[in-house]
C-alpha cells in the first residue's frame, strides 16, 4: 500500500490529509516525516480498533467481580 493511499484511506481525516500535505508542499514536513506520521496515525488506529473488537467479543472481568461481590458480600470479621 502507498502512502498516497493511506493518506486518502478512512484513517486519515480530511483535515489532517490537507494539513499534512501542505505542510509537505511547503517543505516543512519531508516525504519520510509524512510516511511516519501516517502510518503512526493508521497503526494506532488499528489497535484502537483491535482492542474495541476484543473487548466487544470477551466479558469484562471487572463487572464479573462486582457481581460476584454483590451477589456473595463477604462477612466482616
Amino acid at each position: 500500500v502507498s502512502v498516497w493511499d493511506l493518506l486518502h484511506s478512512k484513517y486519515i481525516p480530511e483535515e489532517n490529509r490537507k494539513e499534512l500535505l501542505e505542510l509537505y508542499q511547503a517543505g516543512e514536513l519531508t516525504l519520510e516525516q509524512v510516511k511516519t506520521v501516517v502510518s503512526t496515525i493508521v497503526t494506532k488506529a488499528e489497535a484502537a480498533r483491535a482492542e474495541q473488537l476484543a473487548n466487544a467479543s470477551s466479558p469484562r472481568a471487572e463487572s464479573t467481580v462486582a457481581e460476584a461481590e454483590h451477589a456473595y458480600p463477604q462477612e466482616e470479621r
